[in-house]
């Protein structure tokens, strides 16, 4: 029984100093301004709405060229 006891004190002291060592990290992050966070995500709205249209272009395309490519090979 007392080793159980050791071994949950060990447990809780270890989580204690885990959340202080996290909280002192945190404190040392530089978190990015709303103007920063506000740019990156209209970028990476734009990249995604771009990507989307080519991806879509690219596949009228290669559908398109398939349907010449089958149509001609069946007799």
């Amino acid at each position: 029984m007392n080793e159980f006891l050791q071994k949950i004190k060990g447990v809780y002291k270890s989580s204690i100093e885990f959340l202080q060592e996290t909280r002192k990290e945190l404190k040392n992050v530089s978190w990015p301004g709303r103007r920063e966070v506000t740019g990156t995500t209209l970028v990476v709205i734009a990249a995604g709405f771009f990507f989307g249209f080519f991806l879509f272009v690219v596949d009228i395309v290669v559908q398109f060229g398939m349907g010449r490519i089958l149509r001609q090979v069946s007799p």
